[in-house]
Protein backbone atom coordinates (compact mmCIF):
# COMPACT_ATOMS: atom_id res chain seq x y z
CA UNK A 1 0.00 0.00 0.00
CA UNK A 2 3.20 2.27 -0.16
CA UNK A 3 2.72 5.48 1.64
CA UNK A 4 -0.86 5.50 2.10
CA UNK A 5 -1.39 6.40 5.62
CA UNK A 6 -4.83 5.62 7.74
CA UNK A 7 -6.12 9.16 7.05
CA UNK A 8 -6.34 8.93 3.35
CA UNK A 9 -7.44 5.31 3.78
CA UNK A 10 -9.94 5.62 5.65
CA UNK A 11 -10.74 9.51 3.15
CA UNK A 12 -11.06 6.89 0.22
CA UNK A 13 -12.76 4.52 1.24
CA UNK A 14 -15.76 6.97 2.81
CA UNK A 15 -15.69 8.29 -0.93
CA UNK A 16 -16.12 4.71 -2.68
CA UNK A 17 -18.99 4.27 -0.08
CA UNK A 18 -20.34 7.76 -1.27
CA UNK A 19 -20.06 6.56 -4.94
CA UNK A 20 -21.69 3.31 -4.41
CA UNK A 21 -24.84 4.48 -1.97
CA UNK A 22 -25.31 7.22 -5.04
CA UNK A 23 -25.08 4.29 -7.35
CA UNK A 24 -28.02 2.39 -5.92
CA UNK A 25 -29.96 5.32 -4.72
CA UNK A 26 -30.15 6.18 -8.52
CA UNK A 27 -31.00 2.69 -9.29
CA UNK A 28 -33.67 2.65 -6.95
CA UNK A 29 -34.90 5.92 -8.40
CA UNK A 30 -34.44 5.08 -11.36
CA UNK A 31 -36.79 1.83 -11.21
CA UNK A 32 -39.56 3.99 -9.08
CA UNK A 33 -39.87 6.53 -11.88
CA UNK A 34 -38.26 9.31 -10.36
CA UNK A 35 -35.04 9.51 -12.53
CA UNK A 36 -36.24 10.29 -15.89
CA UNK A 37 -33.91 9.42 -19.29
CA UNK A 38 -31.27 7.27 -19.25
CA UNK A 39 -28.40 6.59 -16.46
CA UNK A 40 -24.99 4.52 -16.97
CA UNK A 41 -23.87 3.38 -13.51
CA UNK A 42 -20.30 2.58 -12.72
CA UNK A 43 -21.34 -0.10 -9.81
CA UNK A 44 -18.18 -2.54 -9.09
CA UNK A 45 -15.59 0.24 -10.32
CA UNK A 46 -15.82 2.39 -7.47
CA UNK A 47 -11.73 2.25 -6.92
CA UNK A 48 -10.94 3.34 -10.92
CA UNK A 49 -12.84 7.16 -10.02
CA UNK A 50 -11.75 7.34 -6.16
CA UNK A 51 -7.82 5.87 -6.82
CA UNK A 52 -7.51 8.13 -9.17
CA UNK A 53 -9.11 11.68 -8.46
CA UNK A 54 -7.91 11.38 -4.92
CA UNK A 55 -4.00 10.82 -6.41
CA UNK A 56 -4.73 15.13 -7.95
CA UNK A 57 -4.78 18.21 -6.67
CA UNK A 58 -8.24 20.09 -6.40
CA UNK A 59 -7.33 22.52 -8.94
CA UNK A 60 -6.10 19.53 -11.40
CA UNK A 61 -8.98 19.19 -14.10
CA UNK A 62 -10.85 15.19 -14.87
CA UNK A 63 -12.77 14.79 -18.10
CA UNK A 64 -15.23 12.25 -18.00
CA UNK A 65 -17.61 10.09 -19.73
CA UNK A 66 -21.24 8.70 -20.04
CA UNK A 67 -20.51 6.69 -16.99
CA UNK A 68 -19.45 9.12 -15.07
CA UNK A 69 -20.97 9.94 -11.78
CA UNK A 70 -18.32 8.42 -9.79
CA UNK A 71 -15.61 10.48 -11.12
CA UNK A 72 -17.61 13.77 -10.55
CA UNK A 73 -17.89 12.50 -7.06
CA UNK A 74 -15.40 11.90 -6.67
CA UNK A 75 -13.25 14.66 -8.42
CA UNK A 76 -15.78 16.91 -5.26
CA UNK A 77 -19.14 17.38 -6.98
CA UNK A 78 -22.26 17.97 -4.93
CA UNK A 79 -23.91 14.65 -4.44
CA UNK A 80 -27.21 17.36 -3.79
CA UNK A 81 -26.80 19.16 -7.11
CA UNK A 82 -26.07 15.71 -9.14
CA UNK A 83 -29.28 13.59 -7.41
CA UNK A 84 -30.90 16.94 -8.52
CA UNK A 85 -29.79 16.94 -11.94
CA UNK A 86 -30.45 13.11 -12.25
CA UNK A 87 -34.49 13.85 -10.94
CA UNK A 88 -34.41 16.86 -13.58
CA UNK A 89 -34.63 19.39 -10.98
CA UNK A 90 -34.05 23.07 -11.28
CA UNK A 91 -31.60 22.91 -8.39
CA UNK A 92 -29.29 19.94 -10.45
CA UNK A 93 -26.22 21.57 -12.29
CA UNK A 94 -28.27 22.05 -15.36
CA UNK A 95 -31.25 23.11 -13.84
CA UNK A 96 -32.35 19.56 -14.95
CA UNK A 97 -32.09 20.18 -18.10
CA UNK A 98 -28.76 18.04 -18.85
CA UNK A 99 -28.97 15.00 -17.11
CA UNK A 100 -26.91 11.89 -16.12
CA UNK A 101 -24.09 12.66 -18.65
CA UNK A 102 -23.97 16.62 -18.33
CA UNK A 103 -22.77 16.97 -14.67
CA UNK A 104 -19.54 19.60 -14.77
CA UNK A 105 -18.56 21.88 -12.44
CA UNK A 106 -15.56 23.65 -13.81
CA UNK A 107 -14.70 24.97 -10.00
CA UNK A 108 -13.84 21.37 -8.48
CA UNK A 109 -11.85 20.94 -12.10
CA UNK A 110 -15.27 18.65 -13.88
CA UNK A 111 -14.40 19.42 -16.97
CA UNK A 112 -17.62 17.77 -17.47
CA UNK A 113 -19.61 14.19 -18.17
CA UNK A 114 -19.77 13.53 -22.21
CA UNK A 115 -22.17 11.35 -23.92
CA UNK A 116 -20.11 11.11 -26.89
CA UNK A 117 -17.51 8.13 -27.04
CA UNK A 118 -13.99 9.12 -26.62
CA UNK A 119 -14.38 12.97 -26.93
CA UNK A 120 -12.81 12.77 -23.27
CA UNK A 121 -9.76 12.51 -24.72
CA UNK A 122 -9.39 15.90 -26.90
CA UNK A 123 -10.94 17.54 -24.21
CA UNK A 124 -8.37 16.53 -21.44
CA UNK A 125 -5.90 17.68 -24.41
CA UNK A 126 -6.76 21.26 -24.25
CA UNK A 127 -6.53 21.58 -20.40
CA UNK A 128 -3.64 19.86 -20.21
CA UNK A 129 -2.24 22.43 -22.89
CA UNK A 130 -3.84 25.46 -21.35
CA UNK A 131 -1.73 24.44 -18.11
CA UNK A 132 1.52 23.83 -19.77
CA UNK A 133 1.21 27.39 -21.67
CA UNK A 134 0.43 29.22 -18.58
CA UNK A 135 2.81 27.04 -16.42
CA UNK A 136 0.48 26.41 -13.69
CA UNK A 137 1.49 22.87 -12.92
CA UNK A 138 -1.80 21.55 -13.04
CA UNK A 139 -2.91 18.22 -15.39
CA UNK A 140 -5.50 16.78 -17.31
CA UNK A 141 -6.96 12.99 -16.59
CA UNK A 142 -9.39 11.79 -18.87
CA UNK A 143 -11.37 8.95 -18.23
CA UNK A 144 -12.89 6.53 -20.54
CA UNK A 145 -13.83 2.64 -21.51
CA UNK A 146 -11.52 0.43 -23.18
CA UNK A 147 -14.29 0.26 -26.29
CA UNK A 148 -13.17 3.96 -26.61
CA UNK A 149 -9.38 3.22 -27.51
CA UNK A 150 -10.84 2.01 -31.10
CA UNK A 151 -12.19 5.46 -31.31
CA UNK A 152 -9.93 7.88 -33.73
CA UNK A 153 -9.87 10.98 -31.32
CA UNK A 154 -8.31 8.81 -28.09
CA UNK A 155 -5.77 7.97 -30.89
CA UNK A 156 -5.45 11.87 -31.91
CA UNK A 157 -4.82 12.58 -28.29
CA UNK A 158 -2.36 10.36 -27.59
CA UNK A 159 0.03 11.48 -30.67
CA UNK A 160 -0.63 15.36 -29.95
CA UNK A 161 -0.37 14.58 -26.39
CA UNK A 162 3.14 12.92 -27.05
CA UNK A 163 4.36 15.52 -29.26
CA UNK A 164 3.74 18.29 -26.98
CA UNK A 165 4.61 16.63 -24.07
CA UNK A 166 1.25 16.92 -22.69
CA UNK A 167 0.69 17.07 -18.97
CA UNK A 168 -2.07 14.45 -18.97
CA UNK A 169 -3.05 10.73 -17.39
CA UNK A 170 -4.76 8.77 -20.13
CA UNK A 171 -7.12 6.54 -17.92
CA UNK A 172 -8.81 3.50 -19.28
CA UNK A 173 -11.36 1.79 -16.71
CA UNK A 174 -11.42 -1.46 -18.96
CA UNK A 175 -14.34 -3.05 -17.43
CA UNK A 176 -15.17 -6.09 -19.87
CA UNK A 177 -18.02 -4.90 -22.25
CA UNK A 178 -17.79 -1.97 -25.16
CA UNK A 179 -21.52 -1.43 -24.28
CA UNK A 180 -22.74 -5.06 -25.83
CA UNK A 181 -19.75 -6.31 -26.87
CA UNK A 182 -16.89 -8.37 -25.21
CA UNK A 183 -13.57 -6.87 -24.83
CA UNK A 184 -11.88 -9.34 -26.94
CA UNK A 185 -14.14 -8.75 -29.73
CA UNK A 186 -13.46 -5.46 -30.71
CA UNK A 187 -9.81 -5.23 -29.00
CA UNK A 188 -7.07 -7.03 -30.84
CA UNK A 189 -4.43 -6.98 -27.79
CA UNK A 190 -4.80 -8.53 -23.97
CA UNK A 191 -3.81 -4.90 -22.73
CA UNK A 192 -4.90 -1.39 -24.31
CA UNK A 193 -1.82 0.13 -22.39
CA UNK A 194 0.60 -1.47 -24.63
CA UNK A 195 -1.01 0.90 -27.40
CA UNK A 196 0.75 3.93 -25.78
CA UNK A 197 4.54 2.46 -26.69
CA UNK A 198 3.35 3.30 -30.17
CA UNK A 199 2.84 7.50 -29.18
CA UNK A 200 6.43 7.32 -27.48
CA UNK A 201 5.44 7.25 -23.55
CA UNK A 202 4.29 5.16 -20.95
CA UNK A 203 1.74 2.72 -20.28
CA UNK A 204 0.88 0.33 -17.83
CA UNK A 205 -1.74 -1.93 -16.47
CA UNK A 206 -3.03 -2.06 -13.13
CA UNK A 207 -5.82 -3.78 -10.89
CA UNK A 208 -8.93 -1.74 -11.32
CA UNK A 209 -10.41 -3.37 -8.07
CA UNK A 210 -7.14 -2.33 -6.12
CA UNK A 211 -7.85 1.18 -4.95
CA UNK A 212 -4.71 1.68 -3.18
CA UNK A 213 -3.07 0.49 -6.47
CA UNK A 214 -4.77 3.10 -8.66
CA UNK A 215 -4.02 5.50 -6.69
CA UNK A 216 -0.45 4.70 -5.75
CA UNK A 217 0.13 4.93 -9.80
CA UNK A 218 -2.04 7.98 -10.46
CA UNK A 219 0.00 9.89 -8.40
CA UNK A 220 3.72 8.35 -9.95
CA UNK A 221 2.15 9.45 -13.16
CA UNK A 222 0.85 12.97 -11.94
CA UNK A 223 4.43 13.55 -10.55
CA UNK A 224 5.94 12.58 -13.92
CA UNK A 225 3.48 14.42 -15.82
CA UNK A 226 3.78 17.84 -13.43
CA UNK A 227 7.95 17.44 -13.99
CA UNK A 228 7.52 17.68 -17.74
CA UNK A 229 8.24 14.16 -18.69
CA UNK A 230 4.75 13.97 -20.91
CA UNK A 231 1.37 11.57 -20.92
CA UNK A 232 0.97 8.70 -19.50
CA UNK A 233 -1.26 5.86 -19.83
CA UNK A 234 -2.96 3.62 -17.49
CA UNK A 235 -5.24 1.05 -17.94
CA UNK A 236 -7.41 -0.53 -14.94
CA UNK A 237 -8.57 -3.73 -15.27
CA UNK A 238 -12.24 -3.77 -13.67
CA UNK A 239 -15.90 -4.78 -13.71
CA UNK A 240 -19.23 -2.95 -13.96
CA UNK A 241 -22.09 -4.96 -12.32
CA UNK A 242 -25.11 -3.58 -13.75
CA UNK A 243 -25.84 -3.36 -17.58
CA UNK A 244 -24.70 -0.58 -20.07
CA UNK A 245 -27.65 1.60 -19.24
CA UNK A 246 -29.68 0.86 -15.98
CA UNK A 247 -32.92 -1.54 -17.39
CA UNK A 248 -30.21 -3.53 -20.00
CA UNK A 249 -31.56 -7.04 -19.60
CA UNK A 250 -27.59 -8.18 -20.03
CA UNK A 251 -28.43 -11.06 -22.04
CA UNK A 252 -25.13 -10.48 -23.93
CA UNK A 253 -22.92 -11.59 -20.88
CA UNK A 254 -20.76 -14.36 -20.56
CA UNK A 255 -21.67 -17.21 -18.22
CA UNK A 256 -18.37 -16.06 -16.35
CA UNK A 257 -19.66 -13.03 -15.80
CA UNK A 258 -23.49 -13.98 -14.96
CA UNK A 259 -22.18 -15.50 -11.85
CA UNK A 260 -21.99 -12.97 -9.06
CA UNK A 261 -19.44 -14.79 -7.42
CA UNK A 262 -16.49 -13.77 -9.55
CA UNK A 263 -17.10 -10.45 -8.71
CA UNK A 264 -14.32 -8.72 -6.60
CA UNK A 265 -15.72 -6.12 -4.26
CA UNK A 266 -13.22 -3.10 -4.02
CA UNK A 267 -14.82 -1.85 -1.50
CA UNK A 268 -14.76 -5.13 0.58
CA UNK A 269 -11.19 -6.13 -0.42
CA UNK A 270 -10.20 -2.54 0.46
CA UNK A 271 -11.62 -2.85 4.01
CA UNK A 272 -9.62 -6.24 4.44
CA UNK A 273 -6.43 -4.48 3.48
CA UNK A 274 -7.48 -1.87 5.63
CA UNK A 275 -7.79 -3.93 8.71
CA UNK A 276 -4.98 -6.27 8.15
CA UNK A 277 -2.02 -3.82 6.93
CA UNK A 278 -2.90 -0.65 8.40
CA UNK A 279 -4.47 -1.42 11.59
CA UNK A 280 -8.04 0.66 11.19
CA UNK A 281 -10.39 -0.97 13.60
CA UNK A 282 -14.01 -1.34 12.66
CA UNK A 283 -15.55 1.47 14.49
CA UNK A 284 -13.36 4.01 12.11
CA UNK A 285 -14.21 1.99 8.97
CA UNK A 286 -18.46 1.52 10.05
CA UNK A 287 -17.89 5.26 10.95
CA UNK A 288 -16.89 5.99 7.27
CA UNK A 289 -19.27 4.09 5.60
CA UNK A 290 -22.33 6.10 8.15
CA UNK A 291 -20.93 9.42 7.29
CA UNK A 292 -21.27 8.56 3.05
CA UNK A 293 -24.83 7.19 4.22
CA UNK A 294 -25.81 10.51 5.64
CA UNK A 295 -24.28 12.08 2.79
CA UNK A 296 -26.42 10.42 0.06
CA UNK A 297 -29.46 10.11 1.91
CA UNK A 298 -29.72 14.12 2.03
CA UNK A 299 -28.59 14.01 -1.31
CA UNK A 300 -31.80 11.56 -2.54
CA UNK A 301 -33.68 14.14 0.25
CA UNK A 302 -32.45 17.06 -1.56
CA UNK A 303 -33.39 15.94 -4.91
CA UNK A 304 -36.92 14.60 -4.47
CA UNK A 305 -38.09 17.91 -2.63
CA UNK A 306 -36.57 19.72 -4.90
CA UNK A 307 -38.92 21.89 -7.53
CA UNK A 308 -39.40 20.99 -11.38
CA UNK A 309 -37.53 23.45 -13.53
CA UNK A 310 -40.45 26.29 -15.09
CA UNK A 311 -40.91 26.10 -18.84
CA UNK A 312 -38.82 29.17 -19.56
CA UNK A 313 -35.80 27.89 -18.09
CA UNK A 314 -35.62 26.33 -21.31
CA UNK A 315 -34.42 29.98 -22.90
CA UNK A 316 -31.90 30.03 -19.70
CA UNK A 317 -28.00 30.10 -20.51
CA UNK A 318 -28.71 30.11 -24.18
CA UNK A 319 -26.01 31.88 -26.37
CA UNK A 320 -26.26 32.54 -29.70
Amino acid sequence: MGDLTPTKALELHQKMWEIRLFELSASRLYKEGALPGFIHLSIGQEACAVGACLALESNDYITSTHRGHGHCLAKGASPNMMMAELAGKVTGYSKGRGGSMHIADVAVGVLGANGIVGQSAPLACGAAYTAQVKKTKQLALAFFGEGATGAGPVHEAMNIAAIWKLPVIFFCESNRYAELSPYDVHVSVPNVSVRASNYGFRGLTVDGSNVAEIYEAVSTAAADARGGNGPVFIEAKTHRWHGHYEGDPMTYLRPADRDTENRVDPIEQFEKLMAERLKIGDEAISAAKQTAAEIIDAAVEYALNSEDPSPGVMYEDVLA
